[in-house]
């Protein structure tokens, strides 16, 4: 594996850590500043300021506890840019009790490096919600 790729990887397992752990900014430096995220049945998210609005934390709402799981199936690096594409699990519980929602599916992403390091450009999600266990 290359070093690209492990620095690719481990941007992944920090980007899951740190949303578990309610740390915005850290997610925030994983990202490219014009970064466009697709998500089935919604509007594209473009940009830095778009997904930092989008976060409980920052709109003053309590935050939901996070669990996610990445399977990253392939990596393959080009230069300066990269993609990769993933079976992406998470687990949202809201705030308040209400029951866990499980969301699961593949990821393909693109990853741009900038000042020597990776950093997510372009994003398409296609998780789906899964029956409660």
């Amino acid at each position: 594996m290359s070093s690209d790729e492990q620095e690719i990887r481990q941007l992944v397992a920090t980007w899951i850590e740190a949303t578990k752990a309610g740390d915005t900014d850290t997610v925030l430096s994983l990202m490219t500043d014009d970064v466009v995220f697709l998500v089935t049945g919604q509007q594209p998210m473009i940009g830095k300021p778009a997904f930092a609005a989008a976060m409980p934390a920052a709109s003053g709402q309590e935050r939901p506890k996070f669990e996610g799981r990445s399977e990253i199936q392939e990596v393959q690096v080009f230069g300066e840019w990269a993609w990769m594409w993933s079976k992406l699990t998470v687990v949202f519980t809201p705030p308040g009790g209400a029951s866990p929602v499980t969301r699961a599916g593949h990821t393909l992403s693109v990853l741009k490096k900038q000042d020597g390091k990776w950093a997510l450009a372009r994003d398409a999600n296609m998780l789906a919600p899964t029956p409660a266990k």
